[in-house]
């Protein structure tokens, strides 16, 4: 943790307005309803739901520098003074923007381009007091070496997801003492879970196709139930963590309730307890596993399945498939504290269930 000086009475005022980013995801779709306290403006590259209650909200592509450069003046015009950045490409194919440059735009760029729009509304005087940045545990790379903290190094390679995601994490840890007294909270959350979740990885498990062709959609109206596909090296003992998609937005409220003034924050989020094998996970979903002969045909596999639209995950995954991914969450437990229970209220395994 650092700290910025900051003013006392500024460190009092109770946050009014709040720029979230993403709305129309899915974690901007859990987090609204919890922020019916707070003035909202809300920017997404799609419209969210009709029922999502997002204040003043304005479409805009984060990908194009027109959007990020009309961010960076909503930022400054609305009087912002805390900013959730939920806005990410993970899953490629089904958010439409599955060329990389396009999608490192969107990602990374457009991060920076918002913290360099926070610290220049911020050269007079702290504004813009909260900046909330959800980065990832793929950030630390494949395969972690135990349950990891916060100090770990970031190694993410190959998958843009995670590579974009430890660029945006470093950016934001680089670009920090320019901020101009912002606290600046960086969470790096596990695998997102939850009964209203739908991504390439869940859709895995659940053995559903997750491409947007038509055989996809075909398999899908049928109801088969589609096998995963693992090296033959793969023994299924490596661990996941997971968290539910509504203990992350829980934290989100919190934090914008209790953050420390001018301080920064790298803390990992998992769900509680410990995490789930990936046989079990398999298992508890009921869904069969093929393992072939080497990683390289399972590789060569979803580059087909992806080149029909059968699939959409990245060939590029299949080593964070087969490692383990787990984090310590002391820092977590300790920052939350006595309300530690009530907002992240489920184990790793009960997240995964609920996706059931």
């Amino acid at each position: 943790s650092a700290r910025w000086p900051i003013e006392p009475a500024k460190a009092c005022a109770k946050i009014q307005r709040v720029l979230v980013t993403g709305i129309s995801g899915n974690l901007g779709q859990r987090v609204a309803p919890l922020l019916s306290g707070y003035d909202l403006v809300t920017v997404d590259l799609y419209p969210p739901p009709k029922d999502v209650s997002c204040g003043k909200f304005v479409q805009l592509d984060l990908s194009e520098p027109a959007g990020q450069t009309q961010l960076a003046r909503l930022l400054k015009n609305e009087n912002i003074e805390a900013v959730l950045h939920l806005a990410f490409v993970i899953d490629p194919v089904r958010t439409g923007i599955v060329d990389a440059a396009r999608m490192w735009q969107a990602n990374v760029a457009a991060t920076q381009r918002l913290l360099e729009a926070v610290a220049d509304a911020n050269s007079n005087g702290t504004a813009v007091r909260l900046f909330v940045f959800p980065s990832s545990v793929s950030a630390y790379g494949q395969d972690l070496p135990g349950q990891v903290t916060e100090e770990a190094e970031l190694l993410a390679h190959t998958l843009p997801y995670a590579v974009h995601k430890r660029e945006a994490d470093e950016i934001c840890q680089k670009m920090y003492p320019s901020l101009g007294g912002c606290a600046l909270y960086v969470y790096r959350p596990s695998i997102f879970a939850g009964k209203t979740m739908d991504n390439f990885i869940l859709r895995a498990i659940r053995g559903k196709a997750s491409g947007r062709g038509w055989l996809a959609r075909t398999l899908e109206r049928a109801g088969w139930k589609l096998p995963m596909v693992m090296p033959a090296s793969a023994s299924g003992e490596n661990l996941f963590q997971y968290v539910h998609v509504d203990d992350v937005a829980r934290v989100l409220q919190w934090t914008l309730e209790h953050f420390q003034p001018g301080h920064l924050k790298i803390i990992n989020l998992a769900g509680r307890g410990e995490g789930v094998t990936f046989a079990e996970c398999a298992r508890l979903a009921g869904t069969p596993v093929v393992h072939l002969p080497s990683e390289k045909w399972v590789v060569a596999l979803l580059r087909i399945l992806w080149a029909i639209g059968l699939s959409g995950m990245p060939p590029q995954v299949i080593p964070y498939f087969l490692g383990s991914y787990t984090m310590d969450t002391t820092r977590l437990r300790e920052e939350i504290g006595a309300d530690y229970e009530s907002v992240v209220r489920f184990t790793s395994r009960e997240a995964l269930l609920d996706s059931f």
